[in-house]
């Protein structure tokens, strides 16, 4: 069964303390104003700087982990993407309600439920 995927996110790692001073150095160094998270997933945790419609999510994110950039890959069938993935050299490393994997090169990256609609032009089909 065909799943599509593409490139959504472009996480900001950021390993601090408090995210607060990040998130404005980010939104100005970008340009970018912060938009509203749910309050669901409003713990401090994560930020959303707001991109048009045809533009990559920006992201920044506390972590434990050195600071550092990933991208996320949203997918219809996170478990397909994946699979293909592995296929292309990539490996799995942690599940969470996403796949984190790690490219040959090293790069992490996740793979990710659908996080924005319509999916529009950039959507690639995977048989």
């Amino acid at each position: 069964m065909p799943h599509h995927s593409r490139l959504s996110t472009f996480v900001l790692d950021c390993q601090v303390e408090d995210l607060a001073p990040h998130i404005e150095f980010w939104r100005q160094a970008l340009g970018k104003p912060v938009k509203p998270l749910p309050p669901e997933d409003d713990d401090g945790r994560y930020a959303l700087l707001h991109t048009a419609d045809d533009e990559p999510v920006l992201m920044l994110q506390k972590v434990d982990h050195d600071s550092r950039v990933h991208l996320d890959i949203e997918a219809d069938d996170i478990e397909a993407e994946v699979v293909r993935l592995e296929k292309l050299g990539a490996t799995r490393v942690e599940v969470k309600d996403w796949w984190v994997m790690q490219a040959p090169s090293g790069h992490r990256f996740c793979v990710v439920r659908p996080q924005r609609t319509p999916t529009g032009p950039h959507l690639n089909r995977w048989d």
